[in-house]
């Protein structure tokens, strides 16, 4: 029994001290009981129930009745729902600890893609290897605005619509008369929908038309499919590639618009860096720093500069010193703490930070002074690392070149741009140079390398896609690659000697069972025999090169990235498996990673800065977590925003033929992958009318009963496409020619 105490200051007693109370009750408490239990009285009864409010939006405690009661005494988990297009469900639970949930359709309730949730453990799926359960109640809806497609008008003047988001699977009644511009919801160069100015104002409904997307803010529940909505913004046509853009922001919850307060704290930030920041940092103005870039770049916050020593290297990287200007816990820090990262679409950019500071007073722009943290790396002929320091400085970078003017001048000795480059031409060849030996090493130890193209969006003149090719890469990239690593190698390092502190960016091992199927499938195929032991970067890179050349090096390449964990931000160090890297973090990127903005505060303060500001090691994993999050939302942002594109591009070519590879497979079907374009679609078992076909996990294939048709990862087909839909973000192909017979893989 917890000793009563009289309180006349209920503002001294905190939630965490109601949750001891209700932790040491052996049965759930009503508001009287637990104001009794703190030594309260009814005169406190808004302030007890202001603290039950926050533990049970927290997902501490849940309501039974008129008692709250302890969530995890109740087998109850609480966390965040991901609902599948199929409608199944999995609770990603707040406990990192606990596997995910499965949670059939009908057990879902009123709950939404996105949604915190309290789920109840109702027993266990797939033979006792994962527990089910069902929502038992929403603690915090995860979609507070979404996009939807007008389908049809329902009468009078209301409009049904439906969530552009596939896995939100109900419908939205709207009213436009009744619309209301938000002005907390951006412009993002769409059409505002203008509101009425009263009951008796006209609202021009000729605007609004079928396929038409429109911004809502959910209202009441009319029935288990159906909710009322309100229009804050009306988006356009579906088509639009920026409407598209905005539907994509809308569903993941990419803030857009900059709030006010932190606006004008960049506003009121200096063009340019005065003499008096310059106390302290070295002048590395006469060292003739580059940043090579993307030709469409405009945040520029990495240059380098390379130059020959005692028959060896010295590589100086010096990267934006976005920590001068933003102060931890101030409005741009929290707001750059929340996005996390900017987010990079084929027609915008949501930035990390207000563009005053990323593509100007924090772009390393040419010949103009800037602040910088720097690295200088020595290395021995060979191109591995012998010596390290780092300083803040100040710079001028004194070119903005591009990687194909690097590529053409440097690597095809193109003479017309070699006189364009002219003085630093010298300079870069030693980049060259040192790249491909630091390169070199890191192969060597194991570093993974899966050769996959990344998509490519080409518009015309008006906006519209006109092709998808693969991302042109060449060794311009690579250099700038090679030495970004290597600085974030050498900071890690350097931190973790120090003790300071650092979020690491973190790459665990493979997981254990995708691996063991992988090497299943490999012994039915007659590659490779048993798991490598120890499992190593450099071993299962081997097993990548003995696949080279073969009829399965895609097949290989693909389940064993499969097989790969995501990486992450984490204040404990356990390397990154991918680059074979015993220690690693990010620094190179703080205008647009908040990780890399983190790592430089430690860094000054390990170089002996007093009045830094750093994070302690709680609030390091906190946010670790947070930023890894937003990392995955950018991630799946990409995804989305380019497979609409892709359909959209395809629209007009249903019918044709296409030649390609199968990417993936599973029960119902696989994926193609075009060589004519870089798009896929899907062949599902009911479009293969020749036959009863079964799909084969142990060796990745699908096969038929009676024809012995067989289909597996990588082979080469001739597809027709039937159908593409962007409400459920499928295009559908039907098999021309290409099946083979199962028994040339048994």
């Amino acid at each position: 029994m917890v000793k009563k105490r009289k309180s006349k200051n209920p503002g001294m007693i905190n939630p965490y001290e109601a949750m001891n109370v209700f932790k040491q009750s052996r049965k759930p408490l009503s508001v009287g009981e637990l104001e009794k239990r703190l030594g309260l009285t009814k005169r406190h009864r808004k302030f007890v129930k202001n603290i039950l409010k926050d533990l049970v939006r927290e997902g501490k405690i849940i309501k039974i009745g008129n008692a709250y009661g302890v969530v995890e005494k109740m087998n109850l988990i609480t966390g965040k729902l991901q609902v599948q297009r199929s409608g199944a469900a999995f609770l990603i639970p707040d406990d990192k600890n606990r596997k995910d949930i499965y949670i059939h359709t009908k057990n879902l309730r009123d709950a939404w893609h996105g949604d915190r949730v309290t789920v109840a453990i109702t027993g266990s799926h797939w033979g006792g290897k994962r527990e089910e359960g069902r929502v038992v109640r929403v603690l915090e809806r995860g979609k507070q605005v979404f996009p939807v497609r007008v389908i049809r008008p329902m009468g009078g003047t209301a409009l049904l619509c439906h969530p552009t988001d596939p896995r939100l699977d109900f419908g939205i009644v709207v009213e436009p008369d009744e619309a209301v511009v938000d002005e907390s919801v951006p412009d993002d160069n769409v059409n505002e929908l203008h509101p009425a100015e009263s009951a008796e104002a006209e609202v021009d409904f000729s605007r609004i038309s079928r396929g038409d997307i429109l911004l809502v803010a959910p209202g009441e529940q009319i029935n288990p499919s159906l909710w009322e909505g309100r229009i804050l913004k009306m988006l356009g046509d579906e088509d639009d590639v920026l409407v598209q853009e905005a539907i994509v922001k809308a569903n993941h919850g990419i803030p857009t618009a900059f709030p006010g307060k932190v606006l004008a704290v960049a506003d009121a930030l200096p063009d340019e860096p005065t003499e008096e920041d310059f106390t302290g940092r070295e002048d590395m103005r006469g060292i003739p720093f580059v940043t090579i870039d993307g030709a469409t770049a405009k945040d520029f916050d990495d240059a380098v500069f390379v130059e020959r020593i005692n028959g060896g290297y010295r590589l100086r990287v010096a990267i934006a010193d976005v920590s001068h200007y933003v102060a931890m816990d101030s409005p741009l820090d929290r707001e750059a703490l929340k996005r996390g990262n900017s987010y990079y679409f084929p027609k915008s950019v949501e930035p990390m930070f207000p563009e005053a500071l990323s593509n100007g007073l924090c772009s390393l722009n040419p010949d103009v002074n800037r602040l910088a943290m720097t690295a200088s790396i020595e290395f021995d002929k060979s191109g591995a690392p012998v010596n390290s320091s780092f300083a803040p400085a100040v710079i001028k970078s004194h070119a903005r070149l591009t990687y194909d003017q690097v590529y053409k001048g440097v690597i095809q000795n193109d003479k017309e741009e070699q006189e364009k480059l002219g003085d630093v031409l010298p300079m870069l060849g030693l980049c060259e140079e040192l790249a491909r030996k630091i390169n070199k090493l890191r192969k060597g130890r194991g570093s993974l390398e899966f050769d996959l193209p990344e998509p490519e969006i080409h518009f015309n003149m008006q906006g519209h896609t006109v092709d998808i090719r693969p991302r042109c890469r060449n060794f311009a990239h690579q250099i700038i690659e090679e030495f970004m690593i290597a600085a974030n190698e050498a900071v890690a390092e350097f931190l973790t000697e120090k003790e300071i502190g650092c979020l690491y960016r973190v790459h665990p091992g493979p997981d254990d069972e995708k691996l063991t199927n992988l090497f299943k499938v490999l012994r039915k195929i007659g590659i490779s025999k048993q798991i490598p032991d120890p499992v190593t970067p450099q071993a299962l890179q081997n097993v990548i090169s003995e696949s080279e050349g073969t009829d399965q090096e895609y097949l290989v390449s693909r389940l064993l990235l499969r097989s790969m964990k995501q990486a992450k931000y984490e204040p404990a160090n356990e390397g990154h498996f991918g680059l074979a890297s015993e220690c690693y973090c990010h620094f190179t990127s703080p205008i647009r990673r908040y990780a890399d903005l983190v790592v430089h505060r430690l860094l000054k303060v390990a170089l002996g800065d007093g009045h830094q500001a750093i994070p302690g090691e709680k609030q390091l994993g906190r946010i670790g977590n947070s930023i890894s999050g937003t990392e995955r939302t950018a991630m799946e942002a990409e995804r989305e925003i380019l497979k609409r594109l892709t359909i959209i591009f395809l629209k007009d070519k249903v019918g044709e033929e296409f030649t390609g590879v199968i990417s993936s497979i599973a029960e119902f079907g696989f994926w193609v992958e075009f060589q004519e374009v870089m798009a896929e679609g899907m062949v599902r078992l009911s479009a293969l009318g020749d036959d009863y076909y079964t799909f084969w996990s142990d060796r990745q294939m699908i096969v038929g009963e009676r024809t012995g048709h067989a289909f597996r990862l990588g082979q080469k087909i001739t597809v027709r496409l039937e159908s593409v839909s962007l409400e459920l973000l499928e295009a559908n192909l039907s098999l021309v020619s290409g099946a083979e017979d199962y028994k040339k893989f048994v």
